[in-house]
């Protein structure tokens, strides 16, 4: 076949184009989510949230039933992990490597609760996240016998190793990254409380320290890695029953008031700090937040209606199947 040279153009032009189309776009490959996602599970009461890049989802915890689910864009909601019964209430959760590590506790309202286990687990479990079996289980509450547990929030620190709360101990844990000889980074009477929740949402600094919420004081404290032992208060504005938290760069993203998520940020080496803005709409009964590619996700888990439960120790309070996951809407203060 004879191909003019002025053919021979266009079809050069086509197929550059075809090429261009077929050439993966960072931009356009990135998630989209939907500034709110609802989605509907039998009595999950999912405290947790975390967002798993391999499967291009959500993934949320259960404090009923000790599972793992999760939520795809479309508010789709399907058992990731449901089979094991030593997880008896999934609390914090991160992703990290492949892996899914998880906090475990028990406040009495789970399934498998029992009297050995209320306020006494504080527990790292490990998960491959594409065989979905279990790796490894790291008792924690067995650091410091005696004492009342429970596991929050985890943060990773640069080299991969875990830190968690217990939020009825007095105690930071440190779980090597190897996973072998958890200890206890730092027991401080500032960390300790006899009404609600105490040491909640954790996040490592890239200066080489930890930024922790005390949920009843609506404080935030800094623990040096170098000096963990001297645990700090930063000074700044309540932030009542703080959850979990997120740090973006200099943004603190912080769940707060059970209703809203506060964007703060020091100037100071978080020895201070400040409110940028506060995002108070589409937030009920909200617990914790994760990043998606710079975007800021928050669950709303009827948190509320666990603490109800807790307090009358009536698990059979808890039968609600509605949650949502919601946006961080900025105003653009403080850019």
């Amino acid at each position: 076949m004879n191909v003019s040279p002025k053919n021979a153009y266009c079809l050069a032009v086509l197929a550059g184009t075809l090429a261009a189309c077929n050439t993966p776009d960072p931009e356009f490959d990135a998630p989209i989510f939907p500034e709110r996602i609802a989605f509907s599970a039998a009595r999950q009461y999912p405290e947790g949230i975390t967002y798993a890049p391999s499967l291009d989802k959500f993934l949320v915890s259960s404090i009923t039933q000790g599972k793992i689910g999760t939520v795809d864009q479309n508010g789709r909601y399907a058992d990731l992990i449901a089979q094991d019964s030593a997880l008896i209430s999934s609390i914090g959760m991160k992703v990290r490597d492949g892996k899914l590590y998880v906090c475990n506790g028990d406040q009495g309202v789970s399934s498998k609760s029992t009297s050995a286990t209320t306020l006494k687990t504080a527990g790292l479990f490990i998960y491959d996240l594409a065989t979905r079996t279990n790796l490894r289980r790291v008792n924690l509450a067995a650091l410091l016998p005696g004492s009342n547990h429970y596991a929050n929030d985890l943060a990773f620190d640069s080299e991969g190793n875990a830190y968690v709360t217990d939020s009825f101990a007095p105690v930071i844990y440190k779980v090597p990254a190897d996973t072998t000889k958890p200890s206890i980074l730092v027991n401080s009477p500032l960390f300790a409380g006899t009404e609600g929740i105490n040491l909640n949402g954790i996040v490592y600094h890239p200066d080489k320290f930890l930024i922790v919420a005390k949920a009843n004081e609506g404080s935030l404290y800094k623990v040096s890695l170098s000096a963990p032992t001297l645990p700090k208060q930063i000074t700044g504005p309540a932030l009542p029953n703080g959850d979990g938290m997120v740090l973006v760069g200099d943004d603190l993203y912080v769940v707060n008031n059970r209703n809203r998520v506060s964007r703060v940020r020091s100037s100071d080496g978080w020895n201070t700090f400040t409110i940028v803005e506060s995002d108070a709409s589409g937030y009920d009964q909200a617990t914790t937040c994760v990043d998606v590619n710079g975007k800021i996700f928050t669950l709303n888990a009827r948190i509320s209606e666990v603490s109800a439960a807790v307090a009358a120790k009536n698990p059979a309070q808890l039968q609600a199947s509605d949650y949502s996951i919601k946006q961080f809407k900025s105003t653009g203060a403080g850019n």
